[in-house]
């Protein structure tokens, strides 16, 4: 049975992941609530619902939740999955 031991390079990484999962997660939670919020004080002083000018919070940070979301959970799209691993050892071997 292995243990969870703080000084294990696999836990480390796993409690990083589910830290920076937890802070997308809040993220969300509050673009939700704030554009909630936001839209009905707007629809309450007489504008339409159907009026662009209530979105646009939502559309500039909605595309920023996107590319929070990305980093979280596809963080290896561009470089792949052990380039910063291979970068660190080639790096290390210069400097020998």
């Amino acid at each position: 049975m292995e243990t969870n031991n703080e000084n294990d390079i696999r836990y480390l990484q796993a409690k990083r992941r589910v830290k920076r999962m937890k802070g997308f997660y809040i993220h969300a939670t509050v673009y939700v609530l704030v554009n909630l919020f936001i839209i009905a004080g707007n629809t309450q002083e007489g504008e339409s619902i159907l009026n662009m000018d209530n979105y646009w919070t939502a559309i500039f940070w909605g595309i920023g939740l996107l590319a929070h979301g990305i980093s979280v959970f596809v963080p290896n799209i561009f470089l792949g999955k052990d380039w910063e691993e291979r970068k660190i050892r080639e790096l290390m071997d210069k400097y020998k």
